[in-house]
């Protein structure tokens, strides 16, 4: 029986749930896949839980790069640095690499990918996105016969609870937050959940497999949940909408747009029904038509059973897959970016209740080419009321140049929030 000797970098949550794995699937593995998983060495500044001591290593380069009998590394410390040295280390030893790091993934890919092709190592990340959903792989084995034009997904778990206890409990963005924080969905500090930088590292990722073409972060739009209110979802509710921070790309020929931001979703659609810290991740192709896959985005677990399977589909490899298409440092002269995305928006207006206001802030819109599906408002006469708009499609920039317009008009006390529509 063939056996994979494996080093673990980092013991936190999900290190701590490879560990685990790997040990109550032992026999399993063996007798499913004909291979022993041992593992050799594991490294980290802190350990969650007690291992023997024999496992520790003391030192990263004698421990592990310069052990030429260890197959694997599993890099679990997130984060750019010291990340990228152990990787980069260890694929130029020859060790393939199996991570969970968007961060430095989307952030380093083409150095990665050099070095892993001048090795002939393996470099596996399955686990940067979508936690236990198989997605990267279903994209690369199982939907060649595509042109992907799509993706929209769920694929930060923090923030769909957020949303999700938002609209359940009909509570405000703080509130929830602190709850999420106690039950462990959110971190002491949240910035990189809610502020959407998670999930826009995992679109980089997803959205480069899904159109065959390097999507760096640098070109992705991000706006995160923190100016989300209950009168918002509220609002929605009514109009027969969800929120979602939604991670979506398209690609129209060599154009692709990527963008990361609060959306209102139908409540038909498949998304609308995630809930809780559930992933989900809509695909469209040009033959299969419309899928989704749905399950826990993040987690011990998981996160675990993602991490586990790209070590036994590296150990079971002859010779490594890599990127075929350009992913080099700079961007492919072949693409061009959208700024400019065209969808429906949700706009909520606060003004006073005065003759002819709504007629100007119609003139602003018509100005700029923003058309006006329908427009609700709220409250009673001669108070301060919010004006709820909804657009039929329209240009991301023209609705900027009349937001800024409408906040000059007298009447208007403030733009409470513009929300981007999709269905």
């Amino acid at each position: 029986m063939k056996q994979v000797n494996i080093a673990l970098i980092g013991l936190g949550t999900v290190g701590s749930g490879v560990y685990k794995t790997i040990g109550m699937q032992k026999s399993y593995i063996e007798h499913k896949e004909g291979m022993s998983l041992n593992l050799k060495k594991v490294l980290a500044l802190n350990y969650a839980i007690e291992i023997p001591e024999a496992l520790k290593a003391k030192d990263f380069y004698t421990d592990i790069v310069q052990d030429e009998t260890i197959d694997i590394v599993i890099e679990l410390i997130g984060g750019v640095n010291p990340a990228r040295e152990f990787v980069l280390e260890s694929l130029k030893a020859g060790k393939s690499v199996v991570t969970a790091n968007k961060e430095l993934l989307a952030r380093h890919w083409p150095e990665l990918n050099a070095a892993a092709k001048a090795s002939g190592a393996g470099l596996y990340f399955e686990a940067s996105v979508g936690g236990g959903i198989p997605i990267l792989r279903t994209i690369w084995e199982s939907l060649q016969a595509n042109e992907l034009t799509s993706v929209m997904g769920i694929i930060n778990g923090t923030t769909n609870y957020i949303l999700s206890k938002m609209e359940e409990d009909k509570a405000g963005y703080e509130e929830v937050l602190k709850e999420a924080q106690q039950l462990g969905f959110a971190e002491a500090n949240p910035k990189n959940d809610v502020e959407g930088f998670d999930a826009m590292y995992k679109l980089s990722i997803l959205s480069s497999m899904a159109f065959h073409a390097r999507v760096p972060v640098e070109y992705i739009f991000r706006e995160g949940i923190t100016n989300i209110t209950r009168e918002d979802i509220a609002y929605g509710n009514e109009l027969g909408y969800t929120v979602k921070l939604l991670a979506i790309g398209k690609k129209r020929g060599k154009t692709i747009e990527a963008r990361v931001h609060p959306t209102m979703i139908p409540k038909t659609h498949p998304l609308a029904s995630v809930r809780g810290a559930f992933n989900a991740i809509f695909l469209h192709g040009n033959i299969v038509d419309d899928i989704m896959l749905y399950g826990r985005g993040a987690g011990d677990m998981p996160t675990a059973s993602a991490v586990v399977s790209d070590v036994i589909y590296a150990a079971s490899q002859s010779r490594h897959r890599y990127t075929s298409f350009y992913n080099e440092a700079n961007v492919s002269s072949e693409l061009s970016f959208e700024n400019n995305w065209e969808c429906e928006f949700f706009i909520r207006i606060l003004a006073q209740d005065s003759p002819g206001v709504l007629a100007k802030i119609a003139s602003v819109f018509g100005r700029h080419n923003v058309s006006i599906n329908s427009v609700v408002q709220k409250g009673q006469s001669g108070e301060s009321v919010p004006l709820i708009f909804v657009t039929h499609r329209a240009k991301e920039i023209s609705v900027k140049c009349a937001m800024d317009d409408i906040r000059y008009i007298p009447e208007v006390i403030k733009v409470a929030n513009v929300i981007r529509v999709e269905k």
